[in-house]
């Protein structure tokens, strides 16, 4: 008989986790989204877990994947207990690096809205490290590697919890901007039908938006050049290529220079602000708030 025997192994973590963002999203595709592996990565890692535990934690059926009784039952606790490895992740870092800041943004937020008021917080505070990540979706907060995620957020704040508090930073709203000597040709709006309509991808219904707004009819909303940044529509628009829909707080830069104008009055409100969320506690003094308190101060102009 072995003096020590082998013991059984426990399940694996990352299975562990596969499953974990699966219940909490009720989605494969999602929970592969966060954790930046492909669905049928979270698949395998799944059936991992429920062939160590020997029973099904999802029904697969044609509409996508729900939970068993076993799975319900112990959700909450796994959750638990990754909120509190997370936390735990994130305090070692906090007292390793306080003065180290990431930030994820929009690519066009970190182009346009961000970038231009970095060297001003730099000069305010130069032990400061901030490092900046583009991405298309909020992050997790809770489970992922940021401090702050700067966003258009349609319900900013009842994504507040425990964990994370949120700030508005800017209304958005939405109007055409062009070169001045597009806006010189443009006595109306109607006069749009005789110019190219810039678009950014993302945000490929801008133009229905305002259009509707203004009620116009016969003009192709959606026709014309697309771009999958949005920065590079915005200086498209500067260099004469045609008129784009302006995001408030993207295009302040311009407008204030007067490479862009606005050749018409109407602005549409849009439902998402641009939003700040950070995770909490953050005392009173500490890098992170005071940072986030310089991104909404407006006395900060951003660089022209």
């Amino acid at each position: 008989m072995p003096v020590a025997p082998p013991r059984p192994k426990g399940p694996p973590l990352n299975a562990l986790r596969a499953f974990e963002a699966a219940a909490r999203l009720s989605s494969f595709s999602q929970a592969a989204d966060e954790l930046c592996v492909t669905p049928g990565a979270i698949a395998q890692q799944v059936k991992t877990l429920e062939d160590w535990v020997g029973a099904r934690l999802f029904d697969r059926h044609a509409q996508g994947v729900r939970l068993t009784p076993l799975g319900r039952a112990v959700r909450p606790s796994l959750g638990d207990a990754f909120d509190k490895l997370a936390e735990t992740a994130h305090l070692l870092r906090r007292i390793a690096a306080p003065d180290e800041i990431r930030i994820a943004t929009l690519p066009s937020i970190a182009q346009l809205w961000l970038s231009p008021r970095l060297p001003a917080i730099r000069h305010a505070s130069p032990g400061l490290s901030i490092s900046v990540t583009a991405m298309e979706r909020p992050p997790n907060l809770m489970r992922e590697p940021f401090d702050l995620a700067i966003f258009f957020d349609t319900n900013p704040i009842a994504r507040q919890s425990e964990a994370t508090e949120t700030q508005i930073l800017a209304p958005d709203s939405l109007f055409p901007v062009c070169a001045p000597e597009i806006a010189a040709r443009l006595v109306t709006p109607r006069d749009l039908n005789s110019e190219t309509l810039l678009h950014d991808v993302t945000w490929r219904d801008d133009w229905a938006v305002w259009l509707a707004a203004e009620q116009l009819s016969g003009i192709a909303a959606t026709a014309g050049p697309a771009y999958s940044l949005y920065s590079l529509a915005l200086e498209e628009a500067i260099h004469g290529a045609g008129v784009l829909i302006g995001h408030a707080p993207l295009v302040a830069p311009a407008l204030a220079s007067g490479a862009l104008v606005s050749p018409f009055a109407r602005r549409v409100p849009c439902p998402a602000p641009l939003a700040a969320a950070f995770r909490s506690p953050t005392t009173e003094g500490s890098p992170l708030r005071d940072l986030a308190r310089r991104l909404i101060d407006q006395e900060m102009a951003p660089t022209t």
